[in-house]
């Protein structure tokens, strides 16, 4: 039985696509647990550091921490998302809520809006001026409009993580249970469904959306991050892997990859369990 699980395992290995993107950097294991990163309209990179229960800033070129913001006043701190301004909006996953804070200012958070969503892991502040976000513990996903109305759908999406602006304005949602990734509209219609086994989701958790509308995926039960192009025939098209689907640190290895930012042709990874950020790029002539 064991050596056809190897055998098997290694027929899947030797039928994945090949790297996207070839190790650049890393930083060093200073985080606690990072999830979901983004670079900022400043062009610093800012870190959900879960377990640091705070946002962590590292400079993009040389991966080390230049700044801490909110340390203990962010339990559970799982996603972030800037506004072209500089608002950015939280996942607090410890307060069961969204936050929406108008300048991330490590002496002054000064909270302009919240959102109620029980166990969310994701939240998006969206371009129409909305926050968005998912409520893992009841499986909804929740709207609150500029005029600072409320609505919650029922998604049905328990242990969802995160949800992403999609380059129409739609949502993603990595959907961590249901092993796949679900598009829908801003009002809730389900547009479209990601759970070929072509995929080999384990467990998706964290996605950014790059300037060709493909998605990059952390998938984080497989230790492996995924580049797939959603309007590929036949229910997408898995372009190109990271990692080899075994835990590790080394070039081409992540240990439970949870967060990923694009940023131009760089790939920023929380390396989780690694504690640790990792860098990816491509070489273009």
């Amino acid at each position: 039985m064991v050596v056809v699980l190897a055998i098997l395992s290694g027929v899947a290995l030797a039928q994945q696509p090949g790297p996207f993107a070839a190790f650049d950097a890393a930083s060093k294991p200073i985080l606690n647990d990072p999830h979901d990163l983004t670079v900022g309209p400043d062009g610093r990179l800012y870190v959900a550091d879960k377990l640091g229960a705070r946002i962590a800033v590292m400079d993009t070129e040389t991966l080390e921490l230049v700044e801490v913001i909110g340390a203990g006043a962010l339990p559970e701190v799982r996603d972030i998302s800037f506004r072209p301004g500089g608002a950015a909006v939280l996942a607090v996953t410890g307060l069961g809520q969204a936050v929406e804070i108008a300048t991330l200012d490590a002496a002054d958070l000064a909270v302009t809006a919240t959102v109620t969503a029980p166990r969310t892991e994701g939240a998006v502040a969206h371009s129409s001026g909305a926050i968005f976000a998912v409520a893992s513990a009841t499986g909804e996903v929740v709207r609150r409009d500029p005029d600072g109305t409320v609505i919650r759908a029922d998604a049905q999406l328990w242990g969802a993580h995160d949800i992403a602006e999609a380059l129409d304005g739609s949502l993603w949602v990595a959907d961590n249970r249901g092993r796949r990734l679900v598009r829908l509209s801003i009002d809730f219609e389900v547009l479209q469904v990601l759970d070929h086994p072509k995929f080999g989701f384990a467990g998706p958790r964290y996605l950014d959306v790059d300037d060709a509308g493909r998605l990059v995926v952390a998938d984080q039960d497989a230790h492996r991050v995924l580049l797939i192009d959603p309007a590929g025939p036949d229910g997408g098209t898995l372009i190109g892997v990271l990692g080899d689907g075994l835990p590790g640190e080394g070039p081409g290895k992540f240990d439970d990859p949870e967060g990923v930012a694009v940023h131009g042709s760089r790939y920023y990874i929380s390396d989780s369990d690694n504690n640790r950020v990792v860098r990816y790029s491509v070489v273009t002539n």
